[in-house]
């Protein structure tokens, strides 16, 4: 709606949408009077005018100051008016009005906080994000979602996004047709004369400027080059421009904190999360600004300013599967659940101890002493190839009672939580590596209570195992008592896996409601489109190979072909549209969960909520 004004003066004005048709304002002048005086009712009209002139009498001293406007709830929040000025545009949970079916009356605090969970895998996860995405928009609920978050591959997809700031506002169909063109490319060129030339003199140029040097900066500078084939200036901080508005989501890339050598990532790793505004390490409860990070810091003060990273540097630290140690290696290629036996144990051992214990749960092997064990145990957790970046965390001291601060205990989850002189703080430089070799989720920021996350859209790109990655987080989360569904699988669903599953925790509100889409080829082989049947010349293209080692979509395959490509996207997004009603039943969960707890009390906070 937009109000022609031509008061000069303080104003809060609040919108009603009390129904779908009978649309009124009412004004208010705090400086002025606690008079507030309502616009006339207009009636069956999706776009009322009112063009009324209301008329309040002020103080001297406040004549000719600027007019500010609000509306509760606005994306804008308060504008101010200029001379120019005089017509004002406020954005509200509109967005919702084609998802939800039923009529509903909800307050800013039932609406459900809703947010995207991306893993990782390669290209595979790029691709098929694009196509997930797509299908989001269609369905008008990108606009819908409140956090975006990704890891490794998908970490790709938001940073060319996020490039652009109005990107969920315009079809995704262009940045799909740029990311093709390069998927599908050859990619013999990347170690050609000129690009290694470009290489050394930015390794050189970095180095100069106060970075550390690593085999990860050379992966994120190839890395580059094979995603984009040109250099970008851009940066992580350029991002807000996308979220200055509240236009899109707000992302946050996931990415592991590792020990340098004596052990794997399943004995110690921390959680950290990069984005646009800033960077923290949840455990510590500790951030910093994100043009800051890579700056040395000690004690918390930043004693040394190095201009911030182009965001390729960046890249290549979420998707460093380089810096990893044999054990690391040992676990991403076999039975993960065997690792996963052994952390629950030295959870429960870790509670037994006291901290101030004079004792480590970790011993060597009887068979094991001395100098052999030292250098058995060098040779399986050395990481040869490290990538490096300066500790902001440097030289903080922690409180004496710190093991039992609660934001310390959600993440503490490592053998070395109870021993102050073995964490973080204590090293010169951050080891990040890729958050696949303990869990490929990237959901850890959403797990914080601050964000109140009301339901997580589950984007799986793992082939093989449609719902490892899944179990595997409500394992953690179960063990770290964070509020996280049940993911219970029959072997008949594991085997035959379904485009899309629920899963809800109808006896812990805290808990989200989790929707679930693994990367699977179920009624995609026969429709071409939700209800549009395939003929006989479209059946080859609803063939899609995701069996593991055999597939076109394998981890370390660098090139897809065009029809591949298609093939993928396709899939994903057909996958989501195909379950729109599944989709918007669990969102109409959430809303009815949220009225539940938050009941309405002040009428000028009502919002509507309406399909007509």
């Amino acid at each position: 709606f937009f109000i022609p004004l031509s008061l000069t003066c303080y104003l809060t004005l609040t919108a009603f949408y009390v129904t779908a048709s009978d649309c009124y304002v009412r004004l208010w002048l705090p400086s002025a009077s606690n008079e507030k005086l309502q616009t006339k009712t207009i009636k069956n009209s999706d776009n009322p005018v009112w063009n009324e002139t209301f008329y309040f009498r002020i103080q001297r001293e406040v004549e000719g100051k600027n007019l500010m406007l609000t509306v509760p709830a606005s994306h804008e929040g308060t504008q101010k008016a200029t001379e120019d000025t005089n017509t004002f545009y406020f954005h509200c949970v509109k967005a919702w009005e084609p998802v939800l079916k039923a009529r509903l009356q909800v307050m800013c605090t039932q609406v459900p906080v809703i947010a995207v969970m991306a893993t990782g895998g390669g290209l595979r996860a790029m691709s098929a994000m694009f196509g997930h995405l797509l299908a989001l928009q269609k369905l008008n609920l990108l606009d819908c979602v409140t956090y975006l978050t990704g890891a490794s591959g998908s970490t790709w997809t938001l940073a060319d996004l996020y490039e652009h700031a109005d990107w969920s506002q315009r079809s995704l169909e262009g940045p799909l047709r740029a990311v093709k063109a390069q998927v599908t490319k050859c990619k013999l060129n990347l170690m050609s004369m000129e690009h290694l030339k470009y290489y050394h003199k930015e390794l050189a140029e970095r180095a100069k400027a106060g970075h550390v040097s690593s085999f990860t900066t050379l992966w994120s500078l190839v890395q580059e080059m094979f995603l984009h084939g040109r250099p970008r200036k851009y940066k992580l901080t350029d991002q807000r421009r996308a979220l200055e508005h509240g236009q899109n989501p707000l992302p946050f890339y996931a990415v592991l904190n590792v020990k340098e050598e004596k052990f794997s990532t399943f004995k110690f790793r921390e959680w950290a999360e990069f984005s646009p505004y800033e960077v923290a390490i949840p455990k510590y409860g500790a951030s910093i600004r994100s043009e800051y990070f890579d700056s040395e810091f000690f004690m918390g003060r930043r004693v040394k300013k190095l201009p911030e990273s182009r965001i390729c540097y960046l890249e290549g630290l979420w998707t460093n599967i380089f810096t990893r140690n044999l054990l690391d290696g040992l676990y991403w290629s076999s039975n993960a659940n065997e690792f996963w036996e052994r952390w629950a144990k030295d959870m429960v051992d870790i509670e037994k101890h006291s901290p101030e214990e004079d004792t480590t749960i970790i011993e060597p092997p009887s068979c094991l002493s001395g100098k052999l064990y030292e250098m058995f145990q060098d040779i399986i957790t050395k990481r040869p190839l490290l990538g490096k970046s300066h500790n902001f965390l440097r030289g903080l001291e922690f409180h004496k009672d710190y093991v039992h601060q609660r934001k310390f205990i959600e993440w503490k989850d490592t053998v070395l939580d109870s021993f102050p002189n073995s964490l973080t703080p204590l090293q010169k430089y951050l080891c990040l590596i890729d958050v696949g070799y303990f869990i490929n989720m990237s959901g850890a920021a959403l797990f914080k209570p601050e964000r109140n996350v009301d339901v997580i859209i589950s984007l799986d790109y793992g082939l093989g195992n449609a719902f490892k990655q899944l179990e595997m987080t409500y394992k953690y989360c179960k063990i770290q008592k964070i509020p996280f569904p049940k993911v219970e699988i029959s072997e008949e669903e594991a085997k035959n896996p379904k485009e899309c599953y629920v899963f809800e925790d109808e006896e812990d509100p805290r808990a989200p409601i989790v929707i679930h889409f693994p990367l699977v080829n179920d009624t995609f082989k026969e429709f071409k489109a939700p209800g549009v049947k395939r003929s006989l010349s479209e059946m080859e293209e609803g063939k899609v190979n995701l069996e593991n080692n055999c597939s076109p979509y394998y981890l370390i395959r660098l090139i897809y072909s065009p029809e591949n490509f298609d093939k993928l996207v396709n899939l994903s997004k057909y996958n989501i549209l195909n379950n729109r009603d599944l989709l918007f039943q669990a969102l109409q969960n959430a809303v009815e969960r949220k009225i539940s707890i938050f009941r309405p009390q002040e009428p000028h906070s009502v919002v509507l909520l309406d399909k007509k």
